[in-house]
């Protein structure tokens, strides 16, 4: 065999600086301002700025971070909503090589100081509105990070807990001074928590490449056109607004930002706007769906929303349609940079009948653009499952868009990274088509008397009943049985359903071992980002 060191193709053909440069999304930005510099970037309420403004205040920001000391290897840490600051520090803080760190607005003090701790945050910009939580837990960390309130005229209450001003800290910054993409495109871009339900949150690393792939994979995905116009109802602070930000400036498009998620608001700015795209969990679709008659309205232009977090019910997907809004159904995890599975759209869908399409668009899908490989397979042996549908076996991935790994917590990548593929923890089926469908958390399926019931499929039934506006199912403990389906459900406003109208409408539609033994009436909590928080679910059943 030739020896490849007499390779014509590697010799004398190297990387250099006219022919590579490494993947980062900050190039977006440059090419959005650059490009088209006078479209508008950003709509929030009566603010409007164009690129070119928005790319200013991003080269402000990041030089005056880089004259406070900050640079590669510190993290900045935000507790912001969907406003305009939010979406500059995703292209200022990755400027100066640091790192974003988005913390969730919904948790509390203690989870948020050990985060602030575990990051060893330099920075931390927060807003009025998370004063009270954010004071607390600057105190209760043992670091000491520069404190920076965003102070949102758009906002009321709460007060200033920082040393300066996001504006102040904004007009130390030097407009004509340079900053530099990254050397390496493996170097961290953003640190993302994990939920932490089961003991203290992991850190999700992200690279630069990555960031950048998952962005451009979103485009595909998604069908986003140049100049599209997004409205912010998905929390930038998870999974980076699922790399939106990046996307959306990718393609030179509008960011509407939306502080409050209000179904009223939603379909006020989808009008007023022009919104072409936007994402949400399940829940925010069925929060739609279900607003006040007098709030919604049939949408009068092509409108798509990609959703994923949780498996949306078929019904919902049928509900969003009628009303003239087209679903994208997407799936990934905070590891896997949100989206990385896509149930890409077959033309021959839309020969069905509503029902039928909407249980396929109800599918996960396949790996989308970014994404190397996927496959379901058996967790034991990780030998790949057969394509037929029945068979369940655990998500896999490998990919560009796969995270770095666990902050300080090798033990967990490697568990995470075993036998060269991402475990993903969840249970799914893998159609003869390709498309995997995922069936449940692996510590969320029900085993009864021997038999595996998905409690995805249970709620995808119940969320069928015309009473019901929220459903989520868990094990109860039987002794006979071992475990045996439990319901939870909400009901809709003025509808009336009791537990045995509601067993019989799943019986009448379903295996009946499949079928919930109980019902209990109660509101579901959830996650900031809309996931039913079955742990507390099964608390409660201890109770009852």
């Amino acid at each position: 065999m030739e020896n490849k060191n007499n390779n014509p193709y590697s010799l004398g053909l190297d990387k250099n600086a006219a022919n590579y440069a490494a993947l980062t999304p900050l190039s977006f930005i440059e090419r959005a301002a650059t490009v088209y510099p006078d479209r508008t970037a950003v709509i929030y309420g009566d603010l409007q700025r164009t690129w070119s403004q928005t790319y200013e205040r991003c080269i402000r920001l990041a030089s005056a971070l880089r004259k406070r000391g900050v640079g590669e290897g510190d993290t900045v840490a935000v507790m912001l909503p969907n406003i305009p600051e939010m979406l500059e520090l995703h292209f200022a803080v990755p400027m100066t090589g640091a790192v974003l760190n988005t913390q969730n607005t919904r948790l509390d003090a203690e989870t948020i100081a050990f985060m602030l701790d575990h990051g060893e945050a330099r920075v931390v910009i927060t807003d009025r509105e998370f004063s009270n939580v954010m004071e607390r837990a600057v105190r209760m960390a043992s670091v000491d990070p520069l404190l920076v309130d965003v102070d949102d005229p758009q906002f009321t209450g709460g007060e200033l807990i920082g040393s300066l001003t996001y504006e102040q800290l904004l007009a130390e910054g030097d407009i004509n001074d340079h900053w530099s993409p990254p050397e390496d495109e493996w170097q961290a871009i953003t640190l993302n928590y994990t939920s932490g339900t089961t003991g203290n949150p992991k850190g999700v690393v992200y690279h630069h490449r990555g960031a950048h792939l998952n962005a451009t994979s979103n485009i595909i995905g998604q069908n986003l056109p140049p100049h599209a116009v997004y409205l912010w109802t998905l929390p930038m602070f998870h999974c980076n607004g699922w790399c939106y930000p990046w996307s959306v400036t990718a393609v030179a498009g509008t960011h509407v930002c939306l502080r409050h998620l209000l179904p009223e608001k939603v379909f006020e700015l989808i009008q007023a706007c022009g919104v072409t795209h936007f994402c949400g969990a399940p829940v925010v679709l069925n929060m739609l769906l279900n607003a006040p008659e007098e709030s919604k309205m049939l949408v009068d232009h092509p409108v798509t929303v990609t959703t994923g977090g949780a498996a949306p019910p078929a019904a919902i997907i049928e509900g969003m349609e009628k009303i003239g809004i087209k679903v994208v159904h997407a799936y990934g995890l905070t590891e896997s940079y949100g989206p990385s599975v896509f149930c890409a759209h077959q033309d021959e869908w839309d020969q069905m009948v509503l029902e039928d399409k909407a249980a396929k668009m109800a599918r996960q899908g396949v790996r989308a653009p970014a994404l190397e490989q996927l496959m379901v397979g058996d967790p034991e042996t990780m030998a790949p499952v057969p394509r037929d549908g029945k068979t369940m076996g655990e998500v896999f991935m490998r990919g560009n868009n796969v995270m770095k790994g666990y902050l300080k917590n090798p033990s967990a990548s490697d568990a995470a990274f075993s036998g060269g593929w991402f475990h993903s923890g969840d249970l799914a089926v893998w159609h003869e088509d390709g498309y995997i469908e995922v069936k449940d958390r692996s510590k969320d399926v029900i085993i009864s008397g021997g038999e595996n019931i998905s409690t995805i499929e249970v709620e995808d039934m119940l969320y069928r009943h015309p009473a019901i506006l929220e459903a989520a199912v868990v094990a109860k403990p039987d002794e006979h049985w071992g475990e045996v389906p439990c319901a939870f459900v909400t009901l809709k406003d003025g509808q009336s359903a009791t537990e045995a109208e509601i067993i019989e409408f799943t019986r009448s539609n379903m295996a009946h071992f499949k079928c919930p033994k109980k019902v209990v009436f109660a509101p579901l909590p959830k996650t900031s980002t809309g996931k039913v928080q079955k742990f507390a679910l099964r608390a409660m059943l201890k109770d009852i």
